[in-house]
């Protein structure tokens, strides 16, 4: 039997041309990986943005959508290796469900192409339903494709060094989970920086095909080199999968103790052992050891429900932060650049430095006490999300309810004017003054100005609605504009003119007539925009820094000189203040939550490879990967059902519930025994219960045990 079994690895396996004492082919392998990160990670980067700006979602359901997609892209990894293994081999995996990854991220790039239902080209979608029908077609093929390869790649770049290649191997390893992270980094810096530009056929929008589009060509890229090494490759033929074998067993021990539920039939030690009858002794002590180390698992995903909110609910509230870092402009979406390269920092650091430090102190600082410190760091990520959310609150304008409008007066006559509007006591404003916004419960104001004679106007307001009363150059011609009554999106500025000069006046892209004094706003984003003014004979010009959110209304006085630069003689009044919080105050949480990815994650795979039968990773993997899903779950249910009036609140709820989640997890941890695996494993192998055969693939598999542990912590030190 053993002599067909290593006729068979030689069928399957060829001598793979080196380089440097390294496989050619692994270069083809490294160069798939950094493409695929890139592709992945830069069109998660501006996904939640796309939901809420280009479908035009609300920030609850954008959120649900995108945890929803996440938490697929983390159970079918489950399905493609039970494929890889059990049917189609590592190598066909990857290339079909490559080639789906690659339609998906297609598609993806093209179904945020407005122009391809804008009938009346006016820059917004006739048919939403098309764009959101092939999101979702996208996100489903993406989900699929990124998941299937994610526990194949690595695998298979590990097939391709023979048994003395330890060290290329390790070596390998090392530079694979550098192109993850540095796929990663590159990509959530690029992406967004590509999303601010603005794009279209007919009309300029934010550029979210060209966001899509980019990691879509390096996921096709990604495709084509992988196949370009597929001469060079050592293509194990499939094996079976574990987890197969695992729930098998599992599924016979729970029927055979239903069928023997009598209370003649004697109790057992365990419920697993009513599987004697079909499975080995040895393998299902493994499963026992497996399921210890899973029970723990039960508490994780709620460390999953924080972290992965840094790429919806966190990159909201950098929507509404100042992103100026001196004369670099941040883009909300690159904040979550924070984590990779924290992580690429902190890990030697805690490695190197830290665990050390604490060794040397005498504290026993165990696997499971460090994702307990993981946690608790997480949980106070969100206490500190929560303090930024509460300076946020502070600086947003305070806008209407269902039953009250607001009204601002803005006096362009060229003298003092006095004006009530009851009950409210009377303004005085001088000439291009403007007054603050007042909440009226009226649904119609009455207006008096102090003229002479005297002038009395009545005028309707809208409920929920921001309005203006513009007092021109003959106050007799007073009117009520409607006004902006929401922050504008992603940052932008929103800008209008009113034009108090007798003569129509251009002013840019806008134009003016006597019946339409007012503009229309328009949105621009931040940095200085000049804006020409002009007649039919003479022209001007002034300029303007904006920054992040604000809403501005220039005031064209009817004293105008149309020379040069006009800047000064322009009134500008701030109907909403830009944003004054500075994303650099994000900084702090970013640092929590990464310091608990570092200390929860990285122990964590660790301890539960240390826990578990080498043959049984692969279960682990899963199970872990199944927690992040669970996580990704919960933030999708408590998004649609918490409803929470304040953000900060949210926060605050999430950071509770971990704390409590982290209180029962080190409860667990403390009744927790830690124990040997490869000591039990040993045992059994002495006994003359397991058949030669399984004895002796058991002494295989136990001899590869080092290579096994040393790849998977590798995994534990990177990003899943």
């Amino acid at each position: 039997m053993a002599d067909r079994r290593e006729n068979d690895d030689k069928r399957t396996k060829s001598k793979s041309a080196e380089c440097c004492g390294y496989p050619v082919s692994i270069f083809f392998i490294v160069v798939n990986e950094f493409c695929e990160r890139f592709s992945y990670y830069g069109m998660r980067a501006v996904l939640v943005l796309y939901f809420r700006y280009f479908l035009r979602w609300d920030d609850d359901l954008a959120t649900s959508i995108y945890h929803a997609f996440v938490a697929l892209c983390y159970l079918t990894p489950i399905l493609g290796a039970i494929v890889a293994d059990s049917w189609l081999g590592k190598f066909k995996t990857i290339i079909y469900l490559s080639i789906v990854y690659a339609i998906g991220q297609i598609v993806m790039a093209v179904s945020a192409i407005n122009d391809i239902t804008d009938a009346n080209r006016d820059g917004t979608p006739d048919n939403m339903a098309v764009h959101v029908t092939l999101a979702m077609i996208g996100l489903i093929l993406i989900a699929f494709g990124t998941g299937g390869i994610k526990p194949c790649v690595s695998a298979f770049g590990g097939d391709q060094f023979a048994d003395h290649q330890t060290r290329q191997r390790s070596t390998f390893f090392s530079v694979f989970y550098l192109c993850i992270n540095a796929g990663s980094l590159l990509s959530t810096l690029i992406t967004p920086i590509l999303r601010g530009q603005e794009c279209g056929i007919h009309t300029q929008q934010k550029c979210y095909p060209l966001a899509f589009g980019v990691p879509a060509a390096l996921m096709v890229v990604s495709l084509i080199v992988f196949i370009a090494g597929s001469g060079m490759y050592i293509k194990a033929a499939p094996q079976g999968n574990i987890m197969l074998d695992v729930c098998n067993c599992i599924g016979f021990a729970i029927k055979n103790r239903f069928r023997h539920r009598s209370k003649r039939y004697p109790k057992r030690e365990h419920w697993l052992d009513w599987a004697n009858e079909k499975y080995n002794k040895l393998l299902i002590a493994q499963i026992k050891m497996v399921l210890k180390v899973l029970f723990l698992y039960i508490p994780l995903p709620m460390f999953w429900t924080l972290f992965d909110q840094k790429g919806s609910r966190w990159t909201f509230q950098a929507t509404t932060m100042d992103g100026t870092f001196g004369t670099l402009i941040l883009q909300p979406d690159q904040m979550q650049t924070v984590n990779p390269i924290l992580i690429l920092t902190l890990v030697p650091i805690m490695d190197r430095v830290v665990y050390p430090l604490i060794r040397k102190c005498g504290f026993n600082f165990s696997p499971l006490k460090r994702m307990t410190v993981g946690m608790f760091l997480a949980a106070m990520a969100f206490v500190s999300a929560a303090l930024v959310q509460i300076q946020i609150d502070k600086t947003l304008p305070v806008f209407p309810s269902s039953t009250e409008s607001q009204l601002k007066i803005v006096n362009m006559a060229s003298s003092q004017m006095e004006v009530t509007i009851s009950p409210h006591d009377p303004i005085v404003l001088g000439s291009m003054q403007a007054s603050d916004y007042m909440t009226l419960p009226n649904s119609t104001i009455t207006v008096s100005l102090n003229t002479n004679p005297p002038i009395i106007k009545m005028f309707p307001l809208s409920e929920r609605q921001r309005h203006t009363l513009i007092i021109p150059a003959d106050p007799n011609t007073a009117y009520v504009t409607f006004d902006i009554t929401s922050k504008p999106e992603q940052g932008s500025n929103a800008i209008r003119f009113v034009n108090g000069m007798s003569e129509e006046v251009n002013v840019s892209y806008y134009g003016f007539n006597r019946q339409s004094p007012v503009s229309d706003y328009v949105f621009l984003s931040q940095g200085e925009h000049t804006f020409s003014i002009s007649n039919s004979v003479k022209s001007c010009t002034f300029s303007k820094m904006f920054r992040f959110g604000a809403a501005y209304t220039f005031l064209i006085p009817s004293t105008l000189n149309l020379t040069d630069n006009c800047g000064a003689s322009v009134v500008e009044v701030e109907d909403i203040k830009p944003n004054t919080v500075h994303m650099a105050l994000q900084i702090p949480q970013y640092f929590l939550i990464t310091a608990g990815e570092v200390v929860f994650s990285v122990t964590g795979l660790e301890f539960s490879y240390s826990q578990a039968p080498s043959n049984m990773k692969a279960v682990l993997q899963a199970g872990w990967l199944f927690t992040v899903a669970v996580g990704n779950f919960i933030v999708l249910i408590v998004a649609e059902l918490a409803k929470l009036p304040d953000q900060w609140a949210e926060y605050v709820l999430f950071a509770s519930l971990l704390v409590a989640v982290c209180i029962i997890f080190s409860i667990m941890a403390y009744f927790y025994t830690y124990i040997n695996p490869a000591e039990i494993e040993a045992q059994f192998m002495q006994g003359d219960e397991i058949d030669p055969e399984d004895k002796e693939k058991k002494a295989i598999e136990l001899k590869s045990k080092d290579f096994v542990q040393q790849q998977n912590e590798q995994v534990g030190k990177t990003k899943m």
